[in-house]
């Protein structure tokens, strides 16, 4: 089925398909519509094609076929540039942080702001300060608050505070979506509950559409609106959390529903009301 572009889609794509050489396509004819302010949980263990998927939405990795579309826009239609501009509202969380440790948590959080600068300004980093302004807000809105930390180098920070200047770097992008690519793997329990009522306060604050990967069951259980399983490149479930059944939990991580979330069970808390 062709999904033609809708109005209160953010997000769209139209039979994707990404092949890696001559292995079989890491996914395969997926055809997804995402919703304004929709929050969207990819799951599935690895290799399943969850971060390709991802990754496909704002062709970090370029499709092999299909259609992707972002707030109208066609992607694969765009120029070099018209894809950097793109990007800039397509805001984006890593597994890994992403963030360049030498540098200090404040200049990470401005790098957020190059896709809006000239050319020789962005070469040069060359921050206004009303961009050093936006990245104070922006970190102290994703729980950094403590000025003397802006001056550290990223490298001397904990998992979570990484990921949270990641997300302050995302969020002085103004962005319209937000793809996130397993942002809580590498944190400990008590983290992962805190990074995820975050996004999600985020989220539901701004109105924006988050579509995200995860291998963690009780945690898209808990916080998505939509559930979208994915099983050997292709979606097997796609639904609210309480129609997804312990069959397909099942056919999807391939074990038994009590083993799929041993040692990583999230507890999750009520984001902050507005």
């Amino acid at each position: 089925m062709n999904i033609e572009a809708s109005h209160d889609a953010m997000v769209e794509v139209s039979h994707l398909t990404k092949a890696y050489g001559s292995a079989a396509p890491a996914i395969e004819d997926i055809s997804l519509s995402f919703k304004n302010g929709e929050f969207v949980v990819l799951l599935g263990p690895s290799g399943v094609g969850k971060s390709t998927l991802l990754r496909c939405l704002n062709f970090l990795v370029r499709p092999t076929s299909g259609i992707v579309r972002i707030n109208g826009q066609e992607l694969g239609a765009l120029s070099k540039k018209g894809l950097l501009q793109a990007r800039h509202h397509i805001g984006m969380i890593f597994q890994e942080f992403n963030l360049v440790n030498r540098m200090s948590v404040l200049m990470n959080v401005m790098c957020g702001r190059l896709g809006t600068m000239g050319t020789w300004r962005a070469l040069t980093y060359n921050f206004s300060p009303e961009d050093h302004e936006l990245a104070i807000r922006a970190l102290a809105r994703a729980g950094l608050e403590d000025q003397e930390l802006y001056l550290r180098r990223a490298d001397t920070l904990s998992g979570g505070q990484k990921q949270r200047v990641a997300i302050a770097r995302m969020l002085i992008q103004e962005p319209k979506v937000i793809l996130a690519d397993e942002p809580i793997a590498s944190l400990d329990v008590v983290m992962r509950v805190q990074i995820m009522d975050l996004i999600k306060d985020i989220a539901k604050r701004d109105g924006l559409t988050v579509v995200m990967s995860l291998h963690q069951l009780d945690v898209a259980k808990n916080y998505a609106d939509r559930i979208i399983a994915l099983a050997q490149g292709q979606v097997t479930f796609d639904g609210p959390p309480s129609e997804l059944t312990d069959a397909v939990i099942e056919r999807v991580f391939k074990k038994p529903v009590d083993e799929v979330d041993e040692d990583q069970t999230v507890e999750t808390t009520e984001a902050p009301a507005e």
